[in-house]
């Protein structure tokens, strides 16, 4: 595709487009059909250095505002966000290839993620906290970090980067922003609307591009916080670099091998709803979808013939088309991915009951034969703690049936029998059940009688064990973006002390 140097969309940098110091551009593609929506200059780490120095000289002075003027920007942000939202999710469903409900939700979630922010602006930030002297008065007060590094992914590709920045710019920090290669034209929107709305240069920065950028946002020692969602394996990586330098903090937010418990004690109708849409929305590419479906042998037979009838005939087609239930993959890549990880499930010894993988020609829409299309895979296999396919994260629509016997002891014991731990339901009409569940079940996210994917931004989102370790969104935000100073002040002309100590000073002449 030829190109005059007008088309390639550049970087944000210290209030300006900037073709940047690389000389390569890459593009974005439409996963439905192939094509090519728009070619972005690919950032290099010469462009992130100087975002990050835009950034580092702008803090002093955005710090110094006020939370309420600072969030002032961001309500602009707002309402642009939900003025927008039709135009906006047709250009995420057009990107990542969600569904256009999908496509939409994720523009809502943005404008809630933003209107939290700047709403939390005016209530009260800190505590006040007794004193063992009475003379004395206590409290926490929260500092901006500095200058936060956010690397986002291409999954929710406008919902998640305001995740990451919206609360950390109220706060008082300063931002470099790396969006998902997959997805630059959702960050392009996203930085003309920072722009749109004033804010002042050198606040908020994005550069285009690869791994290599986002790397040296990790790297760099101007970097105070790194806010990471995305891959397991580029997490750790990039925890355990931060892990080792003072005074940097990592807040990463990674994959899952999510499972939802089907107790003998499950209605039906909810329990192959909810597998349902956490195993198959956004094609199975969430990092909450299920892909292991434990379920109770009493129902097992029903359960499986039920969710197998629908597995055989959700909808996947055009994602802009309001009937579909699921779009495609997002890149040639991930569907040999996904393939492999049927392949393996197949090598393991699993049963396959739903193999769609490659779609039959007239379900695939006219135009669109060079999407990344794939259907549901779904098999059962005998549980044996060894098998890779129960234990890896596929990141599609790749799903275990897993029959158990015995009790929800059993049942949350083959649930947490994983080294990821982030999202998780159970399926019951016995609390009882569904308490042991809530208490036992290894899991930053966890839902009782629903899908097991759908947080709201005013929860905490987030989770253990290998898909995270800390919490890049919602209000948990604030512990990674701040640091708090516990603040005493005496109020008496003399000095006491707590816990008993001597404030007597006393001399060798006593």
């Amino acid at each position: 595709m030829s190109h005059t140097s007008q088309d390639v969309y550049q970087h944000y940098i210290g209030g300006e487009w900037t073709t940047g110091d690389g000389d390569t551009t890459f593009e974005s593609e439409n996963p439905a059909t192939g094509d090519t929506i728009a070619e972005f200059h690919r950032g290099t780490e010469s462009d992130i250095d100087r975002a990050l120095a835009e950034a580092d000289a702008a803090f002093e002075e955005w710090r110094d505002l006020s939370y309420i003027d600072r969030a002032e920007y961001l309500w602009d942000i707002y309402h642009e966000l939900r003025e927008r939202t039709d135009e906006l999710g047709e250009i995420v469903t057009k990107e990542c290839g969600k569904e256009i409900s999908e496509g939409r939700a994720d523009v809502v979630e943005a404008a809630h993620m933003v209107e939290w922010a700047a709403g939390n602006a005016r209530h009260p930030h800190g505590d006040v906290v007794p004193s063992e002297i009475s003379s004395k008065d206590a409290y926490m007060r929260r500092k901006p970090r500095g200058v936060v590094g956010c690397i986002t992914p291409w999954n929710f590709p406008v919902a998640i980067p305001f995740w990451h920045m919206a609360v950390t710019l109220v706060e008082g920090n300063t931002v470099v922003w790396k969006p998902a290669e997959q997805t630059p034209w959702c960050g392009q929107i996203l930085a003309e609307m920072f722009e749109d709305a004033g804010i002042p240069d050198g606040v908020f920065n994005m550069v285009q591009g690869f791994g290599d950028a986002g790397n040296a946002i990790v790297e760099d020692d101007r970097v105070d916080t790194v806010l990471f969602t995305g891959s397991a394996e580029v997490g750790h990586q990039i925890s355990g670099k931060v892990g080792g330098e003072a005074g940097k903090l990592a807040a990463c937010e990674m994959g899952g091998k999510n499972a939802i418990v089907v107790t003998e004690n499950a209605d039906l109708d909810i329990a192959v709803h909810s597998a349902v849409m956490s195993s198959f929305k956004t094609t199975g590419q969430r990092c909450v979808s299920s892909e292991r479906l434990i379920v109770h042998e009493d129902v097992y037979d029903e359960f499986k013939e039920r969710f197998v009838d629908l597995a055989e005939s959700v909808a996947v087609g055009d994602p802009l088309d309001e009937d579909t239930f699921m779009g495609p993959a997002i890149e040639s890549e991930h569907v040999e991915k996904i393939s492999r990880h049927n392949q393996l499930a197949r090598d393991e010894g699993a049963n396959v009951l739903v193999d769609r993988f490659e779609l039959d020609a007239d379900e695939i829409p006219e135009g669109h034969e060079g999407g990344h299309w794939v259907g549901p895979f779904v098999y059962e296999v005998d549980y044996d703690p060894d098998l890779r396919c129960i234990r890896e994260e596929c990141f599609g629509p790749h799903v275990a049936l897993i029959e158990y016997a015995g009790d929800i002891e059993r049942a949350v014991e083959l649930h947490n029998a994983v080294d990821y731990g982030l999202a998780g339901a159970i399926i019951s009409e016995d609390y009882r059940q569904i308490n042991y569940y809530r208490d036992n079940a290894e899991v930053g996210l966890a839902y009782g009688n629903l899908p097991c994917i759908g947080a709201e931004v005013q929860l905490p989102f987030g989770g253990v064990k290998k898909s995270g370790n800390g919490y890049p969104s919602a209000r948990e935000i604030i512990e990674a973006v701040t640091e708090r100073t516990a603040w005493t002040l005496n109020n008496s002309k003399d000095i006491e002390m707590a816990q008993g100590l001597s404030a007597d000073i006393t001399t060798t002449e006593d």
